[in-house]
C-alpha cells in the first residue's frame, strides 16, 4: 500500500510542476515582454528538452533504477521551476523550460516504470488511477496558481513556493517508490520473433497519430487556455487559471472512472466518443465569446481527452505482446516518441496562429486536430484486426 501511495504522489508532483507554471503564462508573457509568437517559441524549449531525453531516459532508468531517477529528475524540475519564475527575458525562460522539459521527460519514464512494478506486485489494473494522480496534481497546481495570481504574487514568489513544496513532499515518499530496475525498455528492446519493427506496422503509425493529436490538444489547453480567457474573454489572471483547473478536474474524474468505462465499452469506442466530446468542447470555446462557455468547453475537452493517451499506450503495448505475456516496450516507445513531437511542434504553430488571427482561431485549429482522433482510432482497430487475421492464417 505504501508503494502505491508513493507512486501516486510522484505522478501528482509531475502534474503539480506542469500546472504551476502553465497557468501563469499571462504573467510570464508580461514579465519577459513577449508577443504570442515569441512566447510560443519559448514554450518550444520545453518540448525540445522532453524530446531529447526521450531517447536516453530508458537507459537512465535502467541503470539508476526507478527510485533514483524519480528523485533526481524531480529535484532538477523543482530547480527549473524557480528559474522560470525569475526569468528576466525570453532566452532565460526558454532555457529554463528546456531544463524542466528534459527532467519531466525522464520523470515520465521513471514513474511509469515504478507504476508497472506496483501493478505487477498487486496484480490489479491501477495504472489509470496513477494517471489520475497526474491530473489531480496539475489541478492542484493550477488552482494554487490562480490563488497566487489573484493575490498578486509574482511568478518568482509563487513558483519558488511550489518548488519547495514539491521537494518536501518528494523526500517524504521517495523511500517507498519501487527501486527495482525494469526489464529492457523501448530503447533497448527485446527482439520479438515474427514481429515487424514498429516503423513497418500501420497500426502503430495510426496509434501514434492518435497520441500526437491528443498531445497537441492537451498541450494547447495547458499553454494557451489562460491567455485565451484573458485576451479574448475579458477575465482576470486569477479567474483565467480556472479554465485549466476545470480541464484538469474533468480529466481527473474521467480517468478515475476509466477502467470501468473501458471494460464496458472497449478502448476504441472510448477513444472515439471521448475525442468527439473534446472537439465539441474546444469548438464551443473557440467560437463563443462568453467566458462561461469557455470554462465549460475546456472542462468538456478535459473529460474527452482523458483516456486518449493512456488507452493509446495500452493498445500499443497489446500490439507488441508476446505469447508469454511480456513485450510491448518497442511499440510503446515508438508511439510515445511520436506524441512528444506534438509537444514539440504544437506551441509554435498555435502561437503563430494566435499572433496572426487571435486565440479563438488558434483553438479552431486545435478543434480540427482533436477531430482527427476518431477516424485514426477506428483505422487503428481495423489495422490490428488485419494483422491478427494474417497471423492466424500464417
Amino acid at each position: 500500500m505504501r508503494d502505491r501511495v508513493a507512486v501516486f504522489t510522484v505522478f501528482a508532483l509531475n502534474g503539480l510542476a506542469v500546472g504551476s507554471w502553465a497557468t501563469r503564462t499571462p504573467a510570464l508573457t508580461a514579465q519577459v515582454h513577449a508577443s504570442p509568437g515569441v512566447f510560443g517559441l519559448a514554450l518550444f524549449g520545453a518540448s525540445v528538452g522532453m524530446l531529447l531525453t526521450a531517447s536516453v531516459s530508458g537507459r537512465v532508468v535502467e541503470r539508476a533504477g526507478a527510485r533514483a531517477a524519480v528523485a533526481g529528475s524531480t529535484l532538477v524540475a523543482a530547480a527549473a521551476l524557480v528559474l522560470i519564475g525569475f526569468a528576466p527575458g525570453v532566452a532565460v525562460l526558454a532555457a529554463a523550460l528546456f531544463v524542466i522539459g528534459g527532467s519531466i521527460g525522464i520523470l515520465d519514464v521513471a514513474m511509469n516504470v515504478a507504476a508497472v512494478a506496483v501493478e505487477r506486485r498487486s496484480r490489479r489494473p491501477v495504472l489509470p488511477v496513477f494517471h489520475a494522480g497526474f491530473s489531480s496534481g496539475a489541478l492542484a497546481g493550477s488552482l494554487a496558481a490562480g490563488l497566487a495570481a489573484g493575490h498578486g504574487w509574482s511568478p518568482a514568489r509563487h513558483l519558488t513556493v511550489a518548488a519547495v513544496v514539491a521537494v518536501v513532499v518528494l523526500l517524504s515518499v521517495i523511500r517507498a517508490v519501487p527501486g527495482t530496475r525494469p526489464e529492457p525498455t523501448a530503447e533497448q528492446p527485446v527482439v520479438t520473433p515474427g514481429r515487424a519493427a514498429p516503423v513497418r506496422r500501420p497500426v502503430l503509425w495510426l496509434l501514434a497519430a492518435v497520441a500526437l493529436c491528443s498531445a497537441i490538444a492537451e498541450g494547447a489547453a495547458g499553454d494557451w487556455s489562460a491567455l485565451l480567457m484573458t485576451a479574448e474573454r475579458g477575465v482576470g489572471p486569477g479567474a483565467a487559471a480556472l479554465a485549466f483547473a476545470g480541464f484538469q478536474l474533468a480529466m481527473t474524474l474521467t480517468r478515475l472512472a476509466g477502467p470501468w468505462v473501458q471494460r464496458r465499452f472497449g478502448p476504441t469506442r472510448c477513444l472515439v466518443a471521448g475525442a468527439a466530446s473534446a472537439a465539441a468542447g474546444l469548438l464551443a470555446t473557440a467560437v463563443t465569446p462568453v467566458a462561461a462557455v469557455g470554462y465549460a468547453g475546456f472542462a468538456l475537452a478535459g473529460a474527452g481527452l482523458a483516456a486518449s493517451f493512456p488507452l493509446t499506450l495500452g493498445l500499443a503495448g497489446d500490439a507488441g505482446k508476446r505469447a508469454d505475456g511480456t513485450g510491448g516496450e518497442r511499440e510503446i516507445g515508438f508511439v510515445t516518441a511520436i506524441a512528444y513531437a506534438g509537444y514539440l511542434g504544437g506551441p509554435p504553430v498555435i502561437g503563430g496562429i494566435a499572433q496572426a488571427a487571435g486565440y479563438g482561431v488558434a483553438f479552431l485549429f486545435v478543434t480540427l486536430v482533436a477531430a482527427l482522433i476518431p477516424p485514426a482510432a477506428v483505422a487503428a482497430r481495423r489495422a490490428r484486426l488485419r494483422e491478427e487475421a494474417r497471423q492466424a492464417a500464417g
